[in-house]
């Protein structure tokens, strides 16, 4: 719930002050000299990070907040909270000048920007420098020449790092992009300048794709940057995203702590994240390493940044970006190094020199990291949800189990941030440990409120390309080409064979609805998608015998129905299962194996009755355009009486800074608009009607 936790951990996977004793650990902190009092300029989960470390160091931290975070668990975890706005970032998070307020007020000696928000913001940088407060990473030079990704592509190369082929000046206008992509050659990426975090990029493979991604990003570029700037490069297609992590100080010492493997990737934003990558042999490993630091040593980097590059299947490798800041998926680093990246950062920043030498960096075991957003991952891999955690339970009791998070059970799930909920990590000795912990966490991981992409996680990371290393940035869409579906289960009796989707026979063991206390024996109706199962169960002792198909199993359990999680035994296999919710008329969902089922329990008479019900007649969904997420409307294309064609834009929606094309779903008439630009839409909201 609160930062980072640990149960049964060995010692290099604490990931925070490794290899000493605590009270050793505690005694270094305080013997070093270093800040009596740090702001946090974020909110969240890595608020929450920071904040962690400097309690163990002794420092007294203040957070910032939002009106609408005023009761977030990085405000309760601070030793000093204000705030600095309303809920919009542009106007509290991001708001340079309430937050220079704040410093002021609570006299902060030093600020850790986080990630995102002003993390790489020169101007906030040069404002902090200006009033004798310490930045909590690189000077407002590194972050400048690596901020702008065209001087950063220039330098680069001036560095020896390989480069992707690309026009290294700023592009004015669409008709420029064009130009320019047809003499570099389809495919090209067209990315924000100033960007980062997946945000204000296109992929174009025509002359269409590059204008309509010129105008996308450049406005996603504007929302989130303030910077509408765009490059075009190159795209490669097929790749590995493989990142350097760097560790650099002001006397001119700079490591490379290995790699993160980050090629699981919707949108081009990072789900899955692991160290070391299996792809990578020693000496790649340390090419891509020495150039990682010759570009930091290029720049007189001093903190912790990351340096990310795209492999092709060769293993050659191009440099893509540089990030002047703490990454979001730094705890696998941390698990394999024994570092505590915040804890460098905070003395680097203080001016002591590095401690380690680059003989002394290890790979100690294996770490994975799993996002947990709050989306809908049946919606183009993830769209946004939001709500309120209605229940909320950390599978801490897991071993070798880490969780990042900024959240608590009754947290809200809003518009206006990030939808991330958590970072899950799990470490072992060697990959395949790491992810059999993996999977018993996301298993054991109760999320209820708001919709979340624990299935999605669950099925990439035991799928078959996953498990033995074939991945690429194109995993998820070519895995699931027509989109993720979820957990697909096989029935096999002696006689046929039935596919069922989003289904599984341990589906069947609940309470049993219209149930004597002394019956032992059921004849039930199961109902799934399209499908009705006959299933009898009997009662032997603690233990249930349970037939369906033709397949008899043996069904054991310590029912505690006051519990989220079930943990069950099915023929000697042990499972946990996550009843969501149940009523009265025999409708049941369930969480298995990470995937939500809802299907409907009822006896063999009530079965039969229920025939004769009638079914609500679907919705024409041809004629009418819904909002397929909460969000804001940016912008409204069509009037009433306008001709669509199909696949023309609607609209556009922005949810969590990123903008959504909304198009026809068949040619016609505009019969009504039922919003305007600047009004805030749920999912499901009507927006077009046509006639």
């Amino acid at each position: 719930m609160i930062g980072m936790s640990f149960k049964d951990v060995p010692k290099q996977m604490t990931c925070l002050f490794p290899g000493l004793g605590w009270l050793l650990e505690f005694l270094l902190f305080f013997s070093l000299q270093t800040f009596e009092k740090l702001l946090i300029a974020n909110r969240g989960e890595i608020a929450c990070r920071v904040i962690k470390t400097c309690k163990k160091m002794g420092i007294k931290t203040v957070a910032i907040h939002s009106d609408v975070d005023a009761n977030a668990v990085h405000v309760k975890m601070a030793d000093e909270a204000v705030c600095v706005g309303p809920a919009p970032t542009s106007k509290s998070y991001l708001n340079m000048d309430a937050i220079m307020e704040v410093i002021k007020k609570t006299r902060a000696q030093a600020v850790h920007p986080g990630y995102g928000f002003l993390s790489e913001n020169k101007e906030f940088a040069r404002r902090l420098a200006s009033e004798g407060v310490t930045f909590i990473g690189p000077d407002t030079h590194a972050i400048q020449a690596m901020g702008d990704k065209i001087e950063s592509k220039l330098l680069a190369k001036n560095a020896k790092v390989n480069t992707i082929p690309g026009f290294d000046g700023v592009v004015k206008d669409a008709d420029e992009a064009v130009r320019i992509a047809r003499e570099i050659g389809y495919p090209v990426m067209i990315k924000a300048s100033a960007g980062g975090g997946g945000k204000g990029m296109r992929i174009a493979w025509d002359d269409e794709e590059t204008r309509e991604g010129f105008r996308f990003s450049s406005q996603e570029a504007a929302s989130s940057f303030g910077d509408d700037r765009l490059l075009i490069e190159k795209f490669i297609d097929n790749p590995r995203h493989i990142e350097i992590q760097v560790l650099a100080d002001k006397h001119g010492n700079a490591l490379w702590l290995n790699e993160r493997e980050c090629s699981i990737q919707r949108r081009n934003q990072k789900v899955v994240e692991e160290a070391p990558s299996t792809f990578l042999d020693p000496e790649t490993r340390r090419a891509m390493g020495e150039q990682a630091v010759a570009l930091a040593k290029a720049v007189k980097y001093s903190s912790a940044g990351t340096v990310e590059f795209l492999v092709d299947s060769s293993k050659n490798f191009y440099f893509l970006e540089m990030n002047t800041r703490l990454q979001v998926e730094h705890p696998v680093t941390e698990c394999i190094t024994g570092l505590d990246l915040v804890q460098e950062m905070i003395r680097v920043a203080k001016g002591y020199p590095l401690r380690h030498k680059q003989a002394d960096i290890p790979i100690n075991g294996w770490a994975v990291e799993c996002r947990v957003y709050a989306e809908d991952p049946y919606k183009s891999f993830g769209l946004p949800s939001i709500g309120k955690l209605s229940q909320y339970q950390e599978p801490l009791h897991v071993p070798s189990v880490r969780v990042d998070s900024g959240i608590q059970q009754g947290s809200d799930i809003s518009i206006y941030y990030d939808p991330m909920i958590s970072k899950l990590i799990t470490y072992g000795s060697n990959r395949a440990e790491a992810l059999k912990r993996m999977e018993e966490a996301l298993d054991n991981y109760v999320i209820r409120g708001v919709a979340h992409n624990i299935s999605l996680l669950r099925e990439v990371i035991i799928h078959p390309r996953f498990v033995q290393g074939d991945i690429s940035t194109k995993f998820l869409p070519e895995v699931y080409p027509d989109g993720f579906k979820g957990k697909c289960f096989w029935l096999k009796c002696e006689k046929h064979e039935i596919s069922v989707k989003n289904s599984s026979s341990v589906c069947f063991f609940f309470r049993i609805p219209i149930a004597k206390s002394k019956q032992s024996s059921w004849e039930l109706s199961v109902r799934l998608g399209d499908g009705i199962y006959p299933v009898a169960v009997s009662k032997d002792g603690s233990s249930f015998s349970v037939e369906v198909d033709g397949m008899k199993l043996n069904v054991t359990s310590e029912w505690n129905l006051a519990s989220p999680l079930l943990s069950v035994t099915i023929d000697g296999t042990q499972r946990t299962i996550q009843r969501l919710s149940r009523n009265a008329s025999g409708d049941t969902s369930i969480q298995f194996l990470g995937t939500v089922y809802k299907l409907q329990i009822l006896t063999k008479v009530a079965a039969e009755l229920s025939k004769y019900m009638p079914e609500k007649a679907a919705e024409d969904t041809s004629s009418i355009l819904r909002s397929p997420m909460p969000g804001a409307v940016v912008a409204v294309s069509v009037k009433p009486g306008d001709m669509v064609s199909e696949g023309q834009e609607i609209c556009v929606i922005e949810a969590m800074k990123m903008q959504n094309s909304m198009i026809a779903a068949k040619t016609g008439k505009v019969k009504a608009v039922h919003c305007k630009a600047g009004d805030t839409v749920g999912e499901g909201d009507l927006l077009v009607e046509l006639e």
